[in-house]
């Protein structure tokens, strides 16, 4: 590769998201393997950075998303961020930054090829469902579990399920909370190979290659007319989620409740309060 990993941005809190450059492939790597890359505000303004970085440089046309350690995210944060969550703060996102969701700023303007193993939970699960193609490992676990903390998915999860796998398989997850693994994922159409463990991101770099080969503006062209389809039910439903169910439901008893319990590795009992 052309170069050693960097920090995605210009402090110290982007080192939680490390950023490489192999020729017109920017690698970006979710980096807080201590704690299952758990997805906090610094995190999010390091995917920020790198894809504001890869949308702004001419030399860069694909990006293969992946994550150091033993998983790619468990998550999102919510020790961290419930509490800014359940204030409606939509500051997340720096201003004028790329969007890793594609719901609350501007999404990037190239492709993005995931990689995923280990844990690939709610906030993980919902950046494959907004990237381009997704590899993954045979030990990849999947969820999208925000109804188990009495709270609801922020990332797209309710429009791009629903329309990607269908209403059933989509409401099967998403009112239950259960796990699925990779081939299941490969089944519903939300992960398009999977692979032995240890060679997703190899393989999620050839394909990735292979995309910076073809003409940048007709892939650019592309995604941008396929995106189109889903933008405004996604815009609607975000804002909505953002604005009023989030804040409303974030300040529930239910999901202090969804939230200490997950802190302190016991079921949660919930009383719809």
């Amino acid at each position: 590769m052309a170069s050693t990993q960097q920090a995605a941005g210009g402090d110290s809190s982007s080192a939680k998201v490390m950023v490489e450059q192999d020729g017109p492939v920017l690698l970006i790597a979710l980096n807080r393997p201590q704690k299952a890359n758990a997805v906090d505000s610094d995190m999010i303004a390091g995917l920020s950075h790198a894809l504001t970085r890869l949308s702004d440089d001419p030399a860069l046309r694909v990006a293969v998303l992946h994550g150091n350690g033993p998983h790619f995210t468990g998550g999102l944060d919510l020790a961290s961020l419930a509490p800014r969550l359940a204030a409606g703060d939509d500051t997340l996102i720096p201003s004028g930054g790329r969007d890793p969701w594609g719901l609350y700023g501007q999404p990037s303007t190239k492709p993005v090829v995931t990689a995923v193993h280990g844990r690939c939970f709610t906030a993980g699960l919902e950046l494959v469902l907004n990237s381009e193609v997704c590899v993954a490992a045979d030990d990849t676990v999947f969820g999208q579990q925000e109804v188990t903390r009495g709270i609801v998915a922020l990332g797209g999860a309710t429009i791009r399920l629903p329309h990607r796998i269908g209403w059933g398989n989509a409401m099967r997850y998403l009112l239950t909370g259960d796990q699925f693994d990779a081939h299941e994922a490969w089944r519903m159409g939300i992960v398009q190979e999977v692979v032995p463990a240890g060679a997703e991101l190899k393989r999620a770099l050839e394909l990735a290659h292979r995309i910076a080969a073809q003409a940048p503006l007709a892939v650019e062209a592309t995604l941008a007319d396929a995106r189109a389809v889903l933008a405004a039910p996604l815009e609607r439903s975000a804002t909505s989620i953002r604005d009023d169910v989030a804040p409303r439901l974030f300040a529930t008893a239910d999901a202090r409740e969804g939230i200490i319990s997950l802190l302190e590795r016991r079921p949660p009992v919930f009383d719809g309060s």
